[in-house]
């Protein structure tokens, strides 16, 4: 990737509706030529959406727990994404190497709640759990790197 689509990523990650017209500021492009950058990373994959950031608390979702996820019969087919793709709860699921297959991370408004999803996840995917619940976030969604 080439520096100036680097910063762009860059620029992009620190304010996702900035305009081309400030973009090309940035970077000395055109809007024109931004655009067509912009397009073209999006074409490629390097940018893949464009999202708001939500503050859980502000929504009712304050308790934010990890799920470590192994299944009951190691025999069985991995299709644990699949199986709980519509678990609304679920933010992220990572297929890790260790003892657990998966992590989850989920959030939940309350510690009742934290309950009721793992016997659900237990129930539709057949695994055993350990839950580790988060008490502070220093940080989160850090931009990688570019």
């Amino acid at each position: 990737m080439e520096d100036l689509d680097r910063q762009i990523v860059r620029l992009l990650l620190a304010d996702g509706r900035m305009s081309y017209t400030d973009l090309g500021r940035s970077t000395g492009l055109s809007t024109s030529a931004v655009h067509q950058r912009v397009r073209r990373l999006e074409q490629r994959g390097v940018i893949r959406g464009y999202t708001a950031v939500v503050d859980c608390e502000a929504v009712g979702l304050p308790l934010t727990a990890f799920i470590s996820v192994k299944p009951f019969d190691p025999s069985a087919p991995d299709d644990l994404p699949e199986r709980l793709s519509q678990v609304r709860e679920i933010e992220a699921c990572h297929s890790v190497a260790g003892d657990e297959n998966y992590i989850l991370k989920v959030r939940v408004a309350a510690p009742g709640e934290l309950e009721h999803l793992l016997a659900r996840i237990r129930s539709l995917a057949g695994v055993s759990t350990r839950t580790t619940v988060v008490l502070s976030t220093p940080y989160e969604a850090r931009p990688p790197i570019t």
